[in-house]
């Protein structure tokens, strides 16, 4: 269970507004959140994963306190064991495909495995430069995926599949986070995209 109470200043949405995002986040569910740009959506998957600190308020995982205001407690990103899949894919430009995933994991089988789900198994020695911007945004969820988190921080993960590769890649997804077990939350300008995921949809359009 992640449990999310906290107060967010949004620099870009009607002239600095503030967002109060109160929620729970059953373990193992999928979160399907929407709303316009500049709303939050990215900044509270931020927070959530401890790369930005919310204004005021709380973060709590399994009864484990990742943030609070008051106390005052800010767990590391690092500490938070959160897999992230970041809308600019945010990959190491020097590291080639098979680095990325070592550098997150140290299970042989369970890259092999993510490589065939990606379609990269072809790729294993080229840097982000050689690949086009699809296997880029695949490297990216399956290095996120490479940890076996219990969490997993998607923001616009598909954009930049085409149709036949996104409907191919979440229908592998789908099994893949079930059987993780992993508290999953996605973020995307497209819900219909998003169907083949069982879950809750959280509306930002609403909250601003």
């Amino acid at each position: 269970m992640i449990s999310v109470d906290i107060e967010i200043k949004l620099k870009a949405y009607h002239g600095g507004q503030l967002l109060k995002v109160k929620r729970q986040f059953v373990s193992g569910s999928v979160t399907k959140i929407w709303g316009p740009s500049g709303s939050g959506k990215t900044t509270l998957l931020k927070m959530i994963a401890g790369l930005s600190s919310p204004r005021k308020g709380k973060i709590i995982a399994d009864e484990i306190t990742w943030f609070d205001h008051e106390q005052p407690i800010n767990l590391s990103p690092q500490k938070r064991h959160i897999g992230f899949v970041f809308q600019n894919y945010a990959l190491f430009p020097n590291m080639t495909v098979q680095q990325h995933l070592e550098y997150a994991s140290n299970d042989t089988g369970w890259i092999k495995r993510l490589l065939q789900l990606g379609q990269l198994g072809n790729f294993t020695t080229h840097k982000p430069d050689h690949l086009s911007g699809g296997q880029q945004q695949r490297l990216a969820i399956l290095r996120a995926l490479a940890t076996k988190p219990k969490l997993l921080l998607m923001d616009e993960p598909f954009s930049a599949l085409d149709s036949k590769m996104k409907t191919l890649l979440m229908e592998e997804l789908k099994p893949l986070i079930k059987q993780l077990g992993a508290t999953t939350i996605i973020v995307s300008h497209n819900l219909q995209e998003l169907e083949i995921f069982d879950g809750e949809v959280m509306d930002f359009e609403g909250l601003v």
